[in-house]
């Protein structure tokens, strides 16, 4: 009776160890596009799907096939020279890889340089005491933004005109925010610039431009972006004197984005709408509307209209001397 017993127990065991040492092959791995184009100094992110989900080895070697052009760092991809290269990578077993081709041009004139955005949940809307009178900064809701790049600074006179050969504004200085430009108008400049370079530039949602403005992971719940003293990062009416400024002539936020307080209004590529309480990932605002929204603040704004969540609301054929924009990619 007893030698059953064992025998039972320890045919459980084997069964038991049986499973716990099965292992699953990884199948496939795919990259979430086919090719990817980046200028020189720029970084990009490959994300690869490995399945089966509960595959043994699924950590993955990253290769690039010339590291003069580009290097992997992290699994985050460096352009270092123009040329090309493949971006491969292999399952730790050596069961399975995959490639992609990789294009990494020169940065032309009117190319921003751009700052990785790593994604996260945020309270978006009014966070503090100071809210707008007419509600449409409630209520705060949580919304989660996906890795994402935006520019480092508005689109610049200098960028518009090597893209668009005009100026819109008629105090003409390389390093000064365009304005007098329109949402539509921003259309028309990021389709030339996305011929120019090959890549897919866009308006920010209002999501990523308020999760940026607020420092992403790294925030330290400022009122301003980058500071609760309005003078650290913010051009605005109480020490603008009546005028824009060069972008980055005051200290960034916490993840190196300047001006996204002061100087001029942004554009975003929502059409206005009330907040709802529901939590969202990655929104994009309602499908029509009347207005473009803006934010941000400017030159000429008061303090309380630069604050983070302050937000303004813009015929998208409209134009101003406070109004000017940034771009974004999605990763």
């Amino acid at each position: 009776m007893k030698k059953h017993y064992f025998l039972i127990i320890l045919s459980l065991l084997l069964a038991i160890f049986a499973v716990t040492c099965r292992k699953v092959p990884v199948t496939d791995l795919k990259f979430d596009r086919e090719s990817l184009i980046l200028s020189i100094g720029d970084t990009g992110i490959l994300i690869v799907n490995v399945l089966p989900e509960d595959a043994t080895y699924k950590k993955l070697l990253w290769l690039s096939s010339n590291s003069a052009v580009a290097i992997i760092k992290d699994g985050m991809i460096l352009a270092l020279n123009e040329g090309a290269a493949i971006i491969s990578i292999t399952t730790s077993d050596g069961n399975k890889t995959t490639s992609c081709p990789l294009i990494v041009s020169k940065k032309i004139a009117g190319d921003p340089e751009m700052v990785m955005i790593k994604g996260g949940t945020f309270p978006m809307g009014c966070t503090d005491c100071d809210c707008s009178l007419d509600g449409r900064e409630e209520p705060t809701h949580y919304v989660t933004i996906s890795d994402f790049q935006i520019s480092k600074y508005p689109i610049t006179q200098k960028q518009w005109r090597s893209i668009m050969g005009t100026n819109p504004d008629h105090y003409v200085s390389d390093d000064l925010p365009v304005v007098q430009v329109s949402w539509e108008d921003a259309q028309e400049f990021i389709a030339i610039l996305n011929t120019a370079t090959g890549k897919n530039y866009r308006l920010p949602t209002e999501a990523e431009w308020e999760y940026a403005a607020r420092g992403g992971t790294k925030s330290k719940g400022y009122k301003f972006s980058g500071s609760n003293d309005i003078n650290v990062v913010a051009w605005c009416k109480i020490n603008s004197e009546q005028k824009a400024h060069p972008v980055g002539s005051k200290a960034p936020n916490e993840l190196g984005i300047y001006d996204m307080s002061g100087n001029v209004w942004e554009l975003c590529y929502d059409w206005y709408g009330r907040y709802t309480k529901s939590d969202v990932t990655d929104p994009k605002g309602p499908d029509n509307g009347i207005y473009r929204v803006g934010r941000g603040g400017s030159w000429a704004a008061d303090t309380s209209l630069c604050r983070i969540s302050t937000r303004t609301t813009l015929f998208p054929s409209y134009r101003s001397f406070y109004t000017g924009f940034r771009v974004a990619i999605s990763i």
